[in-house]
């Protein structure tokens, strides 16, 4: 049975607690008011916040559905519209559903200057292996660009991967590592 969460002031909730706790701990999705790091299901005492990607990725699989002013929200074109996506974001939304369902746990990579940090079990039991960065298809990279995230990957000791998506939508993920000879 889908999970109850409610659209307000741009932000996506899931109100009651238990309902909360069953949803982060399903894939570790949103974030807990009130709450800096989750190790244990009494650490979440309060909603959870899912960010735009999280709610459309649990809507579309059927763990939640989305009332906005409890009108029941229809479909995920209504979804999009309601958060605001445009073509940018729905790029990035392709890259976020291709990855967890490769069973990776995906949050923002904001801290990093990417858009998404990866891991393989989940925040709180392992450091995220992987720094994803965007980039359009069809433009020119800057070769600086490509040796600061580099940089900083490598001094945060985690992998650098290169995310676009080909003129099919399927994404491509190209991993650079520091090579020292």
């Amino acid at each position: 049975m889908p999970v109850r969460a409610d659209y307000q002031n741009g932000l996506v909730l899931i109100r009651d607690v238990a309902s909360a706790r069953k949803i982060y701990f399903m894939g570790f999705y949103g974030k807990p008011l009130n709450a800096e790091k989750v190790k244990g299901e009494d650490d979440i005492k309060s909603p959870l916040i899912l960010n735009s990607y999280e709610a459309i990725y649990l809507f579309e699989k059927g763990f939640i559905e989305i009332y906005e002013y409890n009108n029941k929200v229809k479909d995920v074109e209504d979804l999009k519209r309601l958060l605001g996506f445009d073509e940018k974001k729905e790029r990035l939304y392709r890259v976020y559903r291709d990855l967890r369902d490769k069973k990776l746990i995906v949050r923002s990579g904001l801290k990093y200057g990417s858009e998404f940090v990866a891991y393989r079990k989940g925040p709180g039991i392992d450091h995220a292996p992987f720094i994803i960065h965007f980039h359009e298809y069809e433009k020119p990279f800057d070769p600086i660009e490509l040796v600061r995230i580099g940089r900083l990957s490598h001094s945060v000791k985690k992998a650098f991967i290169l995310s676009t998506l080909r003129p099919n939508m399927k994404a491509l993920y190209i991993i650079f590592k520091w090579f020292k000879p």
